[in-house]
């Protein structure tokens, strides 16, 4: 494979299990990895993040091939596979480490988000308003290694089954040319 042009994506939507096993699947994705950005303790572990006290978001760290697919493409995907109209919520997941927010690397990125945004706002895309937040570029704090492949390594677990399989069914019921014929 030819690797084109990369970037990187920040985003967060509730807990990383749901959203890395979606972003392992989609064609132009070279590496997700999961992670904490946003707060101001240095080098959290989950544990604290859990707490809500450090401000961080569960996130992920997106690497993709711009030649294959567009940030836009993968904010497409990531809006319709969390809910971006509950504020610090998704599920039964709440507090600010679970909140919707798209940590922009450059003012392209925010541009891009706020687009995204407006477009999904006048199709309708949601009943309620989205509530995403656009942040500028955070430190991205790699979650323990034990996080990494969670739904891969995990699949049978309870959450895993209820919450994070009927996504990945989703992504590929909704975004079919996008997902990989093999899952590294």
């Amino acid at each position: 494979m030819t690797i084109h042009d990369t970037r990187t994506a920040v985003i967060g939507g509730g807990c990383f299990w749901c959203l890395e096993a979606v972003f392992n699947r989609v064609e132009g994705v070279i590496r997700v990895e999961p992670g904490y950005a946003g707060g101001h303790t240095e080098n959290p572990s989950y544990k604290q993040v859990c707490t809500g006290q450090t401000g961080h978001a569960e996130v992920l760290r997106i690497t993709f091939d711009t030649g294959i697919i567009r940030f836009a493409e993968l904010l497409d995907i990531f809006f319709a596979l969390h809910d971006p109209t509950t504020l610090d919520r998704q599920g039964h997941d709440v507090g600010t480490q679970y909140r919707s927010v798209i940590f922009c690397h450059d003012a392209e990125q925010a541009d891009t988000a706020r687009a995204v945004i407006a477009r999904l706002t006048a199709d309708q895309a949601s009943a309620a308003p989205i509530v995403t937040r656009i942040e500028g570029d955070a430190h991205f704090w790699p979650a323990e290694d034990y996080h990494v492949g969670y739904y891969e390594q995990n699949p049978m677990q309870p959450y895993c089954m209820a919450v994070v399989a009927p996504k990945v069914a989703k992504l590929r019921r909704l975004f079919a040319t996008h997902v990989k014929t093999e899952i590294p």
